[in-house]
């Protein structure tokens, strides 16, 4: 595979995505410039301008037409995806960690980290109600007790919210209650990142403890695990075959430390059923922080601490392959 290599970012990657469609790629870093390109040859289409620190997270809207943005400079910016114009910006008293759109569009949640004498919270509004935007007044907000939020995604409905926790926890929670509904302790450190199968039926984890797990997103059922010897940062699982995508890396700090070899900086794939790892793509200078499948399966692409992004189209030989068992 001959990668389309994206010079995008000043700092390291933090979050790549695609829309529903798959045209279009989104990419931030812990510079405050998200970017948006063309998927098929990496095309820079524009730059977001308006927060004053780290992008830790992104979302688009089913219909493309909105793009969330979560940012460690206290707030969290709904903007018009094609213009770039900020449609409205919502405010927090510490940094906002993750954000998303539920199904409909309708319901917006986003996190707050547990920092400058500020609890964490999960913070929800209604967009069919403009004040709760206008006058940044959520409709429910829930205090965190324990340890902070990492990640938060929507759920296989629209009915709760997964979070992953630093602790390595993962719940489920209900917005119209609050109500912490499941809660899962399978990892014993930090999760770095939560993706759900496109048929939302399977969540699959990536985190500090070296391993990604596969749940049953509704019932939190433990399905299958894939064990590296490193911290996994970002965890896909592939629309189109039983494959499973990891990146990671040694932490940022001990990077400069090591040689390229023994960074171990490659995008590996396991065997979804076998847990077994069936391959690896090398390119990057460092920990792999961000990773996400194309809607079709034909396509990934991956962000790191390097600041590149890397489009990796699939050779025929990827449709080719078949696992021996």
């Amino acid at each position: 595979m001959k990668p389309i290599l994206l010079q995008a970012h000043e700092r390291s990657l933090t979050k790549i995505l695609y829309n529903k469609d798959g045209d279009l790629l989104f990419t931030a870093s812990k510079h405050n410039l998200p970017n948006v390109w063309w998927s098929i040859n990496g095309e820079r289409l524009g730059t977001y301008n308006g927060h004053n620190g780290a992008i830790w997270d992104m979302a688009v809207s089913s219909d493309s037409t909105q793009l969330l943005t979560a940012s460690a400079d206290q707030s969290c910016i709904i903007w018009d995806s094609e213009t770039g114009k900020i449609l409205h910006q919502m405010a927090a008293k510490s940094p906002v960690r993750s954000c998303g759109f539920s199904l409909t569009n309708n319901i917006l949640c986003f996190t707050t980290d547990k920092a400058m004498n500020q609890p964490c919270f999960i913070k929800f509004y209604d967009l069919r109600d403009k004040e709760q935007v206008a006058t940044n007044s959520p409709f429910r907000d829930i205090q965190i007790e324990d340890s902070k939020v990492n990640r938060m995604i929507w759920g296989t409905v629209e009915d709760y919210v997964i979070t992953g926790h630093e602790n390595g926890q993962i719940c489920q929670y209900d917005w119209k209650t609050g109500e912490r509904l499941r809660v899962d302790h399978s990892h014993d450190a930090l999760i770095k990142d939560l993706q759900l199968s496109k048929d939302r039926t399977m969540l699959i984890t990536a985190s500090k403890d070296t391993t990604a797990k596969l749940f049953d997103a509704k019932t939190f059922q433990f399905l299958k695990s894939y064990k590296t010897d490193r911290p996994v940062n970002s965890a896909a699982v592939s629309p189109i075959k039983h494959h499973i995508l990891l990146g990671g890396g040694q932490e940022a700090m001990e990077v400069t430390t090591s040689h390229t070899k023994s960074g171990k900086f490659e995008a590996r794939f396991f065997h979804l059923i076998f847990e077994e790892e069936i391959g690896r793509v090398k390119g990057h200078f460092g920990p792999i922080n961000t990773l996400a499948f194309h809607p079709n399966g034909k396509q990934y692409s991956s962000g790191a601490e390097d600041g590149y992004v890397r489009i990796h189209d699939f050779d025929q030989s990827y449709y080719d392959f078949e696992y021996d068992f």
